[in-house]
């Protein structure tokens, strides 16, 4: 066997080249190899290559196509649940409002019974108060002549004694005794009964 001979190619990088083919007619031909390893070698690894770019770029669109399919559908599912969420909210929005509407209808009618009821009690004071001024005004009318009857009776009761020393006095000094006594008793009796 011959020894290795180092040539250059056409690029100018170094080839090894061995014998190991021997032509008919007794010449020798040199076979080439790359980086060691002859061209049946690198055949070999171009094909498993190509098979190999072939099985993972053959299925590579299926796998591209179902992640694309599953996207969708994981997208699908977004928009259904944000559907169903988008029409709860609304159905809560318009139970809200239903309840705010109720709500502000029962504060009218609550405010309005109110005034009603604060009418109703203004006037039950007024009729209440307008029959206490009364009451309290016919007592004191009552008050007041009950004073003054007490205050005649006691000027009638002062004049009379006035009145009856007054008479004494004159009596006495004109009439004598026995007649004195005689109408002074008549006095104090008949002012007695004018009295009472």
């Amino acid at each position: 066997m011959a020894e290795p001979v180092t040539n250059a190619d056409i690029t100018g990088m170094p080839v090894e080249t061995h014998a190991g083919t021997e032509v008919a007619g007794g010449e020798h031909h040199a076979e080439a190899t790359l980086l060691g390893q002859g061209a049946e070698f690198w055949v070999y690894v171009s094909m498993a290559i190509f098979f190999a770019a072939a099985i993972i770029f053959g299925k590579l669109p299926q796998r591209i196509t179902g992640a694309l399919d599953d996207r969708i559908a994981g997208v699908k599912r977004q928009l259904d649940e944000a559907k169903a969420v988008r029409a709860e909210a609304e159905a809560l929005l318009a139970d809200a409002n239903r309840r705010r509407e109720a709500a502000t209808r029962d504060a009218e009618a609550i405010v309005a019974r109110a005034r009603a009821e604060a009418v109703e009690l203004v006037a039950e004071s007024q009729k209440a108060a307008a029959l206490t001024i009364e009451r309290r005004t016919l007592a004191a009318e009552a008050k007041i002549a009950a004073a003054e009857r007490a205050a005649e009776a006691d000027l009638r009761a002062d004049v009379a004694r006035r009145v009856t020393a007054a008479a004494t006095a004159l009596i006495s000094a004109r009439a004598d005794t026995a007649l004195q006594s005689k109408l002074t008793d008549e006095a104090i009796a008949g002012l007695d009964r004018r009295l009472h």
